[in-house]
């Protein structure tokens, strides 16, 4: 096996999360919001959000929203937007796989279409990886079998002759049923390491 494409996650693998569990609890502490509701309420439109046929003030107006507020939607979005924090040392090495000109990177992730654009350019990830297969954008989300076969399709890869690192082992299962080599993610160094091991060296 020679390994010709590298597809990343990228909220838990290039930088948090970009709307988890984590980043609405503190949300709603920042902003005096009931935690329970809001889960409730996200749960209802996280899927159309994520699949691109919500847009994000269309789920704010839903799950915030919905009733007046001492606070705007612009404030809000804001301190989601600011909760997006890159991890400098995956994103090193990732760049650092591309320099040697010997892989094709690109990612496979769920996201919002306006959270997924501001970490794109937040991360600075626009310069490293050739192609962005996110949720919002294919109407598909992950771990349904579909986005990786999109995703593998649309790169022309071999799934024998790809990787793809996930910090979810429920995201990874599929990637293996189609042939893709996978890999946990926990931090830069193991996956440096772990990537190694496929013959994936920087």
């Amino acid at each position: 096996m020679t390994v010709t494409h590298v597809f990343f996650d990228i909220g838990g693998v290039l930088g948090t999360n970009g709307w988890d569990r984590d980043q609405r609890a503190a949300a709603a502490r920042h902003f005096n919001l009931d935690v329970g509701e809001l889960e409730d309420l996200h749960g209802e439109a996280v899927a159309m959000l994520e699949q691109g046929r919500m847009t994000l003030d269309e789920y704010l107006r839903n799950t915030v929203f919905y009733c007046p507020r001492p606070f705007g939607l612009e404030e809000f979005k804001a301190c989601m937007l600011a909760q997006s924090a890159p991890f400098p040392d995956t994103i090193d090495l990732a760049r650092a796989l591309v320099r040697t000109g010997r892989y094709r990177l690109m990612t496979i992730n769920n996201e919002s279409d306006e959270l997924n654009r501001y970490r794109l350019e937040r991360f600075g990830l626009r310069d490293i990886f050739i192609a962005f297969f996110s949720s919002c954008w294919l109407g598909v989300l992950k771990p349904g079998r579909r986005i990786y076969e999109v995703a593998l399709a649309m790169s022309q890869a071999v799934p024998e002759d790809s990787v793809f690192i996930d910090d979810r082992e429920r995201n990874l299962e599929p990637a293996r049923s189609l042939g893709m080599r996978t890999i946990r993610y926990t931090d830069a160094l193991r996956l440096r390491q772990e990537l190694a091991e496929l013959g994936v060296h920087t």
